[in-house]
């Protein structure tokens, strides 16, 4: 299958695919921004607002951390694998050589979106439609993975180098401690953003041809 120039009725249309295209797993940030609190704030609530669930079920919970609050995110993940090393569940030289650099560079970034689940936002659709009951679940997190796709190609798109993490459940209790969330919100995912101080590694695929397949056409 080879690649073909198309022509799109709309412009935004290119615009977007060369979003996805561009988009890349930055660790290299420092902590600065290429545009105000107000922009990135909005760029996040959208996400909360917009992107679809199943069922309009709408169970994805959004925290947006900047500047000093996202640096707590940084020490709680630190301080939460110190005690690993500490009970020897974890290596202390594997800890300071390569563990605690790699979230002192998350936590040199400038912000960090948490992203959550609120599962128990479904017992009513789970009630209303008892066949599809064990289907919801997964349902909620496929829509909260759109949430850290959409913020991470808008936060890109406006200079931004980001990548995602999963410190869970590590982090969780002292997180909802910390900022007072509900019990009921389950942390999936930390995006990690800020201005880019290197370049990502090469892009590797796989070949189309055993991933893609299109009939009809």
């Amino acid at each position: 299958m080879g690649s073909t120039a198309v022509e799109f009725k709309n412009t935004a249309t290119s615009t977007l695919l060369e979003l996805v295209k561009n988009r890349r797993t930055y660790y290299g940030l420092k902590g600065e921004s290429p545009i105000s609190d107000d922009a990135i704030e909005r760029i996040v609530q959208d996400s909360v607002l917009h992107v679809p669930s199943s069922f309009n079920t709408q169970t994805s919970r959004v925290v947006l951390l900047l500047k000093e609050e996202h640096q707590k995110v940084w020490d709680i993940a630190i301080k939460a694998i110190e005690g690993l090393v500490a009970a020897g569940h974890v290596p202390k030289e594997s800890f300071e050589t390569s563990t605690k650099p790699k979230l002192e560079s998350f936590r040199a970034a400038y912000g960090t979106v948490l992203f959550f689940v609120d599962y128990e936002a479904l017992a009513p659709i789970k009630e209303k439609f008892a066949i599809y009951a064990d289907k919801f679940d997964p349902f909620a997190l496929e829509s909260n993975a759109m949430s850290q796709y959409f913020v991470w190609l808008a936060l890109e798109s406006e200079g931004f180098g980001a990548n995602l993490q999963h410190y869970s459940p590590l982090v969780d209790e002292e997180i909802a401690k910390t900022w007072g969330l509900p019990a009921s919100w389950k942390l999936d995912a930390q995006l990690v953003f800020g201005t880019p101080t290197s370049e990502p590694g090469e892009k590797q695929f796989a070949p189309i041809e055993d991933r893609f397949k299109v009939f009809g056409k």
